[in-house]
């Protein structure tokens, strides 16, 4: 399987993400099927059911962020030295040449993008676009709104 590419901070999500699954809503949902059992018959027993189905959502959520994490490439940005170029886990800001919208993005793996947040995955088109140019640098993204152009004004690896 290939290494996936996450952040410092996007690796420490998953692991407080991972502990509080383990500590907090497994023993909960023990619990609960517990209390359902407690009431007899579980083959008409609405909780009991509930109960299952929400332990197995949790232990395939445990289950994919053990697998991410196993796989995961950890990236440290301010410990790289790229001059002004443009990569994983850096802040880039824009210009939008048509309109001159001014846009900041951070460069994230997937499970850590949140559009709204300003992270981007390095999978979408303007990421791609990005990786390996550098500030003053135009590109050319087609994104599903159409063709759009931007200027890199500056690249920050914070």
């Amino acid at each position: 399987m290939s290494r996936v590419p996450l952040t410092v901070r996007g690796a420490e999500r998953l692991r407080a993400e991972l502990k509080r699954l383990k500590t907090e809503e497994r023993p909960r949902i023990v619990a609960a099927i517990a209390a359902a059992r407690a009431h007899g018959d579980l083959r008409e027993n609405a909780e009991y059911h509930a109960a299952k189905e929400q332990q197995g959502l949790v232990e395939a959520r445990v289950r994919d962020i053990e697998s991410k994490l196993s796989n995961a490439q950890i990236v440290d940005v301010t410990q790289l030295t790229p001059g002004s170029r443009v990569v994983f886990g850096a802040t880039v800001r824009l210009v939008a040449l048509d309109d001159g919208a001014e846009a900041c993005y951070r460069i994230v793996g997937e499970d850590e993008a949140d559009i709204k947040n300003g992270l981007l995955s390095i999978g979408s088109p303007i990421a791609r676009a990005l990786v390996a140019r550098q500030v003053g640098d135009t590109v050319e993204v087609t994104t599903p709104s159409g063709q759009r152009s931007y200027e890199i004004t500056d690249v920050e690896y914070i």
